[in-house]
């Protein structure tokens, strides 16, 4: 949870839905900050961030399982305002007294909501009589509303699809407002906030910017800092931030693993040492990690393998400089989000390369953390506030394993060469088209996958690339850019005439749904 005091939070308790980080990013787009708690600590979550508001997250679990998911009853106590989304709204009601049935008509996809009565949700957005789209999924669904409750809203197949208890502030909806396919979701979220919680949407990143520097300064003290600096947008907006608080007690450390795009450390430490007083370390350790990856396929191995080998690093480095109490790393809401295994499910090693769960015992060191309550694009103004450049800013993710899980299988030293030539011209392509910022993140997969090819008179058996372009604002879900085919066509023949090892081009179309990982 939070290093940093929010007088007007939103606590979001997760009961498991893929899109519970689409319903706090509604919630931060009003200006409001708010907080995803999973169930199972949700009472002491409460307790700690002290919200003005509680929304309450889909899941796919049923009311009607012995054990499953509960909002704690203190938050019921409160009195404050509480808003059920789809499974949210089924645990309401069977916990206030309503009654929840499964067996009846499913209902995923599109549907349509008739406004029946007015409601303090609906200001300056529905009317009654109107009729509005929204996004349904869910098996079971309410079929008595507690006392106090009344209908609001229905839709064919959902006759409670939006209740209300103005009198103790309780909305619940059995369809999801979050998603974009509920056009005035966003509103109805904003409204709830704003026009219920009578939060004023007041937080901005000149504001967070100013208690992560008192944060900052009153973790680290007089103690010496070092930075897990990666050259990418995240990390450096974590240096610069640390760097305001706390001035020289910051080194920054750039652990060049062999993993990086081309000419990526060069560039990062020329920015950096041309335009901002750090104190920054460049750390060739290019033969220690590529040795140690070399011929390993599995990629949790490989992720783990980084993971170890950058805390050595930093142990030693940190030797050499006299101690240090606190390493700090970019770490963002969605690398915590996707790092806890809110529901017992896998999700807990997504992020097995971060140290997002601690460090070990043995480094005695703290972990400083200034991004963590961020998505990517929240970085980005935070950036922006810092005087880092567009152009640095706008640049694409990269993630910390680098190019070692943008090899499946075995990796070598060739293999990696290859690939980073690939990406070089695919990315040069990208901006010569004019299409970089319009693109979210771009690069180019080296698969575990030779086939013949005719390449003049001669036969070669090379490396099929795969290349990779998606859309996306925060990095929890994305879709595939959507080149034409001329494009295509001109940097494939380009990797595939310059780049020796490669003789096939692919483009992958496959989206992200929220919660999935890298491509690997």
């Amino acid at each position: 949870m939070t290093q940093t005091a929010h007088p007007d939070t939103v606590l979001i308790v997760d009961f498991g839905s893929q899109v519970t980080q689409l319903i706090a990013r509604r919630v931060r787009e009003s200006g409001v900050y708010c907080e995803i708690v999973p169930f199972q600590s949700a009472e002491e979550g409460f307790r700690q961030l002290k919200p003005k508001a509680v929304i309450l997250s889909g899941s796919p679990a049923s009311t009607l399982e012995i054990g499953s998911p509960r909002t704690p009853q203190v938050i019921f106590d409160s009195g404050l305002p509480v808003f059920g989304i789809c499974y949210g709204q089924q645990t309401m009601c069977a916990q206030l007294g309503g009654k929840v049935e499964s067996g009846h008509h499913r209902e995923f996809g599109r549907a349509f909501l008739e406004v029946e009565k007015d409601c303090p949700l609906f200001e300056g957005l529905w009317s009654v009589g109107s009729r509005h789209q929204v996004w349904m999924s869910h098996g079971d669904r309410v079929t008595a509303i507690p006392e106090g409750f009344e209908v609001v809203a229905t839709s064919a197949n959902a006759p409670f699809a939006f209740i209300a208890d103005a009198k103790r502030k309780y909305y619940a909806v059995q369809f999801h407002p979050e998603v974009v396919h509920t056009p005035d979701g966003a509103k109805l979220i904003s409204n709830f906030v704003h026009k219920i919680a009578g939060i004023k949407g007041d937080w901005s990143m000149s504001a967070y910017r100013a208690k992560a520097v008192e944060a900052i300064r009153k973790q680290v003290g007089d103690k010496k800092v070092i930075c897990a600096l990666s050259g990418g947008v995240d990390s450096s907006v974590a240096a610069l931030l640390i760097h305001e608080a706390v001035g020289d007690q910051l080194t920054c450390i750039l652990v060049d693993h062999g993993l990086m795009r081309k000419d990526e450390a060069k560039n990062v430490v020329a920015m950096f040492e041309e335009h901002y007083n750090l104190h920054l370390l460049h750390i060739d350790a290019s033969d220690r990690f590529i040795g140690e990856l070399e011929g390993v396929s599995d990629p949790e191995t490989k992720r783990k393998i980084i993971g170890r080998l950058f805390i050595e690093v930093f142990e030693e480095e940190a030797k050499k400089l006299g101690g240090a109490d606190f390493l700090a790393q970019g770490t963002l809401y969605p690398d915590v989000i996707e790092s806890v295994s809110f529901t017992g499910g896998p999700s807990v090693t997504i992020k097995s390369h971060h140290n997002v769960g601690g460090l070990p015992e043995r480094m005695n060191m703290q972990l400083v953390e200034p991004l963590r309550e961020l998505f990517k694009d929240e970085v980005r103004v935070l950036g922006r506030e810092l005087g880092l450049p567009d152009s640095f800013i706008g640049r694409h993710p990269f993630p910390g394993p680098g190019l070692a899980i943008r090899c499946p299988g075995g990796i070598t030293r060739e293999k990696l060469e290859i690939l980073r030539e690939a990406d070089a011209i695919y990315l040069d392509e990208i901006r010569k088209a004019g299409l970089y910022d319009a693109i979210w993140q771009a690069f180019a997969v080296l698969l575990p996958v030779q086939t013949v090819g005719v390449m003049g008179d001669g036969r070669t058996y090379e490396f099929v690339c795969a290349l990779r372009a998606v859309t996306s604002v925060d990095g929890m879900t994305a879709d595939f850019y959507h080149y034409d085919m001329e494009f295509l066509g001109r940097a494939a023949t380009r990797i595939i005439n310059e780049v020796r090892g490669i003789n096939r081009v692919v483009y992958d179309v496959t989206s992200k749904p929220p919660g999935t990982i890298e491509w690997e």
